[in-house]
């Protein structure tokens, strides 16, 4: 398996908007919005990181990295998500790298840190944990994580960009 992980490009959008519709169309914890709210971020120009990986030619992962307010007026925060892979590419390491490429590229824009939403067993893997103080409204604390780029970990409630509430 040969995977390459590259920037998105404009010819790949309706491609990561199928790829992410599929991704998500049997997750239980889903809102089946994630396409919407790709597109809404690339929309508002705050897609910092989109990132698709390819295989054998075709695209079969897709992250996106925007950046978030946190209520401290703490800098420098980005939220990764959503993260997809199409259904039958799921398992092999793909959300993996993309995940590692994100917080790569992350770190090259000189981010402070970033937070995620979702499976803790997961994205525990990656270096993100819950972090008492620093909160998302209305989500169950195990499920938001954080992962601070540099020694400072702010405290405070996050808030995604209005992009997450986009539902067409």
């Amino acid at each position: 398996m040969h995977l390459h992980i590259r920037n998105e490009q404009p010819q790949d959008i309706a491609t990561i908007t199928a790829l992410t519709v599929a991704a998500f169309a049997s997750a239980a914890h889903s809102s089946h919005t994630e396409h919407c709210i790709v597109n809404a971020l690339r929309r508002s120009q705050q897609l910092s990181v989109s990132l698709v990986a390819v295989l054998n030619e075709d695209i079969v992962g897709h992250v996106a990295a925007s950046p978030v307010t946190i209520s401290s007026g703490a800098q420098g925060w980005f939220g990764i998500g959503p993260i997809s892979v199409s259904p039958k590419h799921q398992g092999q390491g793909i959300g993996s790298a993309l995940m590692q490429a994100a917080l790569t590229e992350l770190q090259q824009l000189c981010a402070m840190g970033c937070v995620v939403l979702g499976e803790p067993g997961y994205y525990s893997r990656f270096g993100f944990a819950v972090h008492p103080g620093l909160e998302l409204p209305g989500v169950p604390p195990e499920y938001f994580q954080a992962l601070s780029f540099g020694p400072a970990l702010p405290q405070g409630t996050v808030q995604y960009h209005a992009a997450f509430e986009a539902t067409a």
